[in-house]
């Protein structure tokens, strides 16, 4: 039986389990910072799995190791998820985990811990098949994703000094293999007025107009961005404003405004920072780009500044053509060659580190931080094959 025929037939014989796997890190509510628990699930699944070895790091991501040869690959999937959101939208209980029609429902099944559980199916049959040889595979349950793409990995490669030849992203794709998306950055602009008696709003400087002004700037500015062919356009929104005042009887003094910064490829933090300074400069604001640092489960405090660069791999890369290979091997027929809406840990794997990273994943991406979350158990078991076979290929020219 040919390696594609072999894998095809334990990833199918193991949906039960890939399904079930998935099931019990749902149940464990892992908001960011919060992971502690579907961490410990997560590690477990592992040792049950036969991985070589297993261990949590100092942030609290779990790395699981297959193999110990010199040429060095990674599969990373977060485990921490958004809340639940208004549960009347719900018509299922989003940590139940329930196994239904098909599906396992449940907050995170598409964002994304379905990419994992398959993942870890995949180490059961590289084990199973032992197609890790001359291979170091690791395999990541990462944290913090939401609040802070790609810290998790800052951790892993400046400090757990680990640092792959590639990396496969398990975020959802709907089966479809990705090759990159757009950056994104998180700006604050403070406004500062001089306050009068409301009275007579004329003697002060009002503040939250100067921010009103340069929020209708910003708007014409996002219609004018740059645009890619394969990314798309840059954007750029506010998404929060606050103000202070004396009292409600007085002008207001200060105001601040948040920008959420979608940049394309050809934008940088630089010439993001640039636009805004240009049109907030008759009103003597103050632009900066803003840092997460905060405290993990593991009370280790670890932080990055909120700029997430863009990034993207030619359709004839290596790694690409390699993930081509694996999925037409399997399923006879050639992925859609896509790219992800939203950002992924790999504004730091490739957009900071250089690191060629591909995107593959059960779930569609529409029904992320989406009520009635669900993710198919067909795309957990294509997933699992696919991870497997893109390791048992990988040393092939």
């Amino acid at each position: 039986m040919s390696i594609n025929s072999e894998v095809l037939k334990l990833a199918n014989e193991y949906q039960n389990y890939t399904s079930q796997n998935l099931s019990n890190l749902i149940t464990k509510k892992s908001l960011s910072l919060q992971e502690k628990e579907v961490v410990n699930e997560l590690k477990q699944q592992m040792e049950e799995a036969g991985f070589d070895e297993v261990r949590i790091d100092g942030l609290g991501n779990v790395i699981g190791r297959i193999g110990n040869g010199k040429r060095v690959i990674a599969f990373d999937g977060h485990i921490d998820t958004v809340d639940m959101g208004n549960l009347e939208n719900w018509d299922f209980d989003p940590l139940g985990g329930e196994i239904k029609d098909g599906f396992v429902l449940g907050r995170g099944t598409v964002d994304q811990k379905g990419g994992p559980a398959a993942f870890v199916t995949a180490g059961r049959i590289i084990k199973e098949l032992g197609i890790s040889k001359d291979l170091t595979i690791y395999f990541v349950g990462s944290v913090i994703e939401e609040d802070c793409d790609g810290l998790c990995w800052k951790y892993i490669i400046e400090e757990e000094k680990i640092k792959p030849e590639c990396v496969v992203i398990t975020e959802p794709t709907n089966m479809n293999l990705y090759r990159g998306h757009r950056g994104r950055m998180e700006m604050e602009v403070e406004f500062f007025g001089v306050s009068s008696h409301g009275s007579a709003p004329e003697r002060g400087k009002n503040a939250i107009y100067m921010a009103s002004k340069a929020a209708l700037e910003i708007e014409k500015l996002n219609e004018n961005l740059l645009a890619d062919p394969f990314l798309g356009k840059g954007t750029v929104t506010v998404t929060d404003m606050q103000s202070k005042s004396p009292s409600l009887c007085a002008v207001s003094d200060y105001c601040k405004m948040h920008l959420d910064r979608r940049l394309t490829w050809g934008e940088d933090k630089e010439l993001a920072v640039n636009q805004i300074e240009k049109i907030v400069a008759e009103f003597n604001a103050k632009v900066k780009v803003l840092n997460y640092n905060e405290e993990s489960f593991t009370g280790l405090k670890y932080g990055m500044e909120k700029y997430y660069p863009t990034w993207k791999l030619e359709e004839n890369n290596t790694i690409v053509q390699k993930g081509v290979a694996a999925y037409k091997e399997l399923f006879g027929e050639d992925p859609k060659v896509d790219k992800w809406t939203f950002s992924t840990n790999a504004v730091t794997i490739n957009g900071i580190y250089g690191i060629p990273t591909i995107g593959f994943g059960p779930g569609n991406e529409v029904l992320a931080h989406a009520p009635n979350e669900k993710v198919s158990v067909e795309h957990l078991v294509k997933a699992s094959a696919f991870y497997a076979m893109f390791a048992a290929n990988y040393l092939n020219e």
